[in-house]
């Protein structure tokens, strides 16, 4: 079948394909389990929305179709990249990552990379009380200082405290600031959805400081 064709429509593909007369008879022994692969893809595709409801025969619920995404994977083997880091966003992200994840789900990478990182900006300002004039990385050092830093673990060794500060301040100064002065390019899906599952990190490790803020 071909997946590019837009107005596509299948019926039946299994029992058709056991019923073909291509197969000799008697048909191989083995076909019940090559079925039995191939319906395993197929609930694939429909489980990854490349496969859905027919709009040529809703009548009938068991005709399918490609879906846009499925017809632009069949176009473009590189698009499947999209499905695989999709998957990455698939399970719950903190309510701060709302606007990432439509941002994402448009293709818009580089916007949703940047509004993943400012989530986490904005609620570690929050958490620790800080000012609008902190920024970036001068944010989450005050923030996480093991000197003074309201965020800080104080029951964490020195060192571990010192090392949140660096991870916090590293992951805004490598994925927030330089798409704050700059135009940044995401070709890449999975990466964009790897610095959102970062982000993600991020504001879970804040949320715990914020209870031992406030038990």
């Amino acid at each position: 079948a071909n997946l590019a064709d837009d107005q596509a429509n299948y019926n039946s593909i299994l029992a058709g394909l056991k019923n073909a007369s291509g197969f000799g008879q008697p048909g191989p022994a083995d076909i019940d389990a090559l079925l039995a692969r191939l319906s395993d893809a197929w609930a694939w595709l429909e489980a990854h929305a490349l496969l859905g409801p027919s709009v040529m025969n809703p009548q009938a619920g068991n005709w399918q179709r490609p879906t846009a995404l499925g017809r632009e994977i069949a176009r473009d083997s590189a698009a499947v990249a999209k499905v695989w880091a999709g998957e990455r966003l698939s399970g719950d992200l903190d309510p701060a990552l709302d606007s990432a994840r439509t941002n994402f789900a448009l293709g818009d990478y580089e916007t949703a990379a940047f509004a993943a990182m400012k989530s986490v900006e904005v609620e570690v300002r929050r958490v620790a009380g800080l000012t609008n004039d902190l920024l970036g990385v001068n944010l989450m050092r005050k923030a996480f200082s093991p000197k003074d830093g309201v965020l800080r673990d104080p029951d964490a060794e020195g060192g571990e405290q010192q090392a949140t500060a660096d991870l916090f301040a590293g992951a805004i100064g490598t994925f927030k600031n330089p798409a704050s002065h700059r135009t940044v390019s995401f070709d890449d899906p999975s990466e964009a959805a790897e610095v959102i599952q970062l982000a993600d990190l991020l504001l879970r490790m804040v949320r715990t400081a914020e209870r031992r803020i406030n038990p």
